[in-house]
């Protein structure tokens, strides 16, 4: 028996899918709403996000995107308590010009 069968019902396992990353998407954290609690670091299923080493205006460190790792599932727009990170179409995305708002950083 191989490995990616269960015994139990004799039938294979499927492997998990990765989600494709989509084009003309772009991740957006808008630091100064940021408290920086963590989650979408805690619970990034790719590992694309770390909060940075900066602080924002209120004392906290916001988190800070690996864009080649991030696969935009969005999960971080879903568990962000203060709704400070969401994905964009790129022709929709605000400038990052330090006004608060960051984009994304290449890793």
């Amino acid at each position: 028996m191989s490995p990616s069968e269960d015994p139990g019902t004799n039938t294979k396992k499927k492997k998990p899918t990765v989600k494709k990353r989509p084009q003309g998407v772009r991740l957006v954290v808008d630091a100064e709403l940021c408290k920086g609690c963590g989650f979408c670091v805690e619970f990034c299923p790719t590992d694309a996000l770390a909060l940075s080493a900066e602080f924002n205006r209120k004392g906290y460190h916001p988190p800070v995107v690996v864009e080649d790792d991030c696969i935009y599932c969005e999960v971080c727009e879903l568990i962000c308590p203060e709704f400070s990170i969401f994905c964009v179409d790129e022709k929709e995305a605000p400038p990052d010009n330090g006004g608060g708002k960051s984009g994304t950083q290449k890793g």
